[in-house]
């Protein structure tokens, strides 16, 4: 079987009509989620694009692959994969897949793409190469004009100074676009691969829609500013939050705005969601022409989320909030039945799997992972009640760990404040409940089963947690394993 990987970057469920904007322009991933499977509960492992990456790559959770932060970034931790690393892209090859690669790779720093067995252009960076000479050459070959910005929007920082460039407008044509070149070049690879006999995997990943969201005037203003609802988190007051968090929200330069601007972001950043799904919807097409529906499986998600203004934070950073960690996520396999929805908390992660097992491959070197194949039906699947998510730094060191269940969410923050919330009460994550007498025993189980997890697991953390908690035995607790009632409901 054929595969197709379409993945965004710093992506929110809730720019999608599917997922529930009505003002949302994506019809393309709109009519994906209707004739495939909808994940309702799909999470990152680690809300930052290189380690999210990795693991998708590897299979494995980041405190396995160890490539825990963005070289850009760079708080000491290792910057590439080693080079006995296994991956999911070279298990295709060696079982006679064409590989290839479009888009962002952001997979470590020296080893790129073609280091793991893929094809395509070498397009380095977090946010869209537009100095890159294969765009150069494809701009001059249509006779597009080059790239250029004006009407930038951003903050102030605390000391004065500007903010983070955080949208402005392009000053090309659609075609321009390195949107529209990613797309263009993924339609000629697939062009390429439905003229050869052997089965492909392709990724088109767009750099997008990361900030700064850089896009034309009819996306820069497809929505008005005014009929933007802002997120309820807006109303966030840090109080018995984590002191980073505040002082992210400084960086970021929320408070120095009016909230017209921060509308005004936020339709904006609907638009870059408009624009790529336009540009999907250009390769879907590809595939309908090229006969290629049939026999070609099709996952669209995204490494993590974006805050863009919820708890008056832009990007993402060390806040473990629903916003960058709960993502979208659309599968579609050839003669599944259509318009599947699915609740079970899922991962990024489980994408490796799924691929191995959509290609015949033994997924067992993906140690992390589990294949949502069984998912894309309507039937009762045996899967777990909780997940747990890592964080492990970006600009400096922040080791972070989460567990999230149907009603609550536990995260341990070494040498700050940890948080617990009532997602049933407060699913907008504005009331710390960590330290509310009336939680202890919820504390408690939540502590217990994230104990348990880590230790099983092998991640490190749990040493801490050790040191720093009475988390009790769990070795002999069967209810840790499975819906507990007072926990996760």
């Amino acid at each position: 079987m054929n595969i197709l990987f379409l993945m965004t970057d710093q992506h929110r469920a809730d720019t999608l009509g599917a997922y529930g904007n009505r003002l949302a322009a994506t019809p393309v991933l709109d009519e994906l989620a209707r004739t495939g499977t909808r994940f309702d509960r799909w999470y990152t492992p680690t809300a930052i694009c290189t380690p999210a990456r990795a693991s998708l790559l590897t299979g494995q959770a980041p405190f396995r692959h160890k490539l825990l932060a963005n070289h850009e970034r760079n708080v000491g931790y290792i910057e590439d994969l080693p080079d006995d690393q296994w991956a999911f892209s070279t298990a295709l090859r060696g079982a006679g897949y064409n590989c290839g690669l479009i888009g962002k790779w952001h997979v470590g720093h020296h080893r790129r793409a073609a280091d793991f067995g893929f094809d395509g252009p070498d397009l380095p960076g977090w946010h869209n190469p537009v100095d890159h000479p294969d765009y150069l050459d494809y701009l001059k070959a249509n006779d597009l004009p080059p790239y250029e910005i004006h009407d930038r929007i951003r903050g102030t920082l605390p000391n004065g100074g500007p903010g983070n460039l955080l949208a402005a407008r392009l000053r090309q044509p659609v075609e321009a676009t390195f949107e529209h070149y990613l797309a263009t070049r993924a339609i000629e690879m697939l062009e390429r691969y439905a003229a050869e006999p052997q089965p492909f995997f392709l990724q088109l990943n767009f750099f997008g829609p990361h900030l700064p969201y850089i896009v034309p005037d009819e996306f820069f203003d497809m929505f008005d500013p005014e009929l933007v609802e802002l997120p309820t988190s807006i109303a966030e007051t840090f109080a018995g939050k984590p002191p980073v968090q505040a002082n992210y929200s400084a960086h970021w330069t929320f408070d120095t705005m009016p909230l017209e601007v921060t509308r005004k972001l936020i339709a904006v950043y609907w638009g870059y969601v408009a624009l790529i799904d336009m540009e999907i919807g250009r390769v879907m097409d590809a595939m309908r022409r090229l006969g290629l529906n049939d026999d070609t499986a099709v996952f669209f998600t995204c490494d993590h989320g974006e805050f863009t203004g919820a708890h008056r934070l832009h990007d993402k950073g060390p806040a473990m909030y629903e916003d960058i960690y709960r993502t979208p996520g659309l599968l579609r396999i050839p003669g599944q039945e259509p318009g599947v929805v699915r609740t079970e908390f899922v991962s990024l992660l489980d994408c490796t799997a799924t691929i191995l097992e959509l290609a015949g491959i033994d997924p067992a070197p993906a140690v992390d992972s589990r294949s949502l194949v069984p998912l894309a039906s309507t039937g009762e699947v045996p899967w777990e009640q909780d997940i747990v998510c890592e964080f492990h730094g970006h600009h400096f060191p922040y080791p972070q760990r989460m567990i999230r269940t149907d009603r609550y969410k536990l995260v341990v923050n070494p040498d700050s404040t940890n948080e617990l919330y009532d997602l049933f009460t407060d699913p907008d994550e504005l009331l710390n409940v960590y330290g509310h007498p009336e939680m202890a025993e919820v504390r408690g189980r939540l502590m217990r089963r994230l104990y348990q997890v880590l230790r099983d697991r092998g991640d490190n953390f749990y040493h801490w947690m050790t040191s720093m908690y009475d988390v009790g035995d769990v070795s002999y607790d069967p209810t840790l394993s499975g819906l507990d009632e007072a926990t996760y409901r």
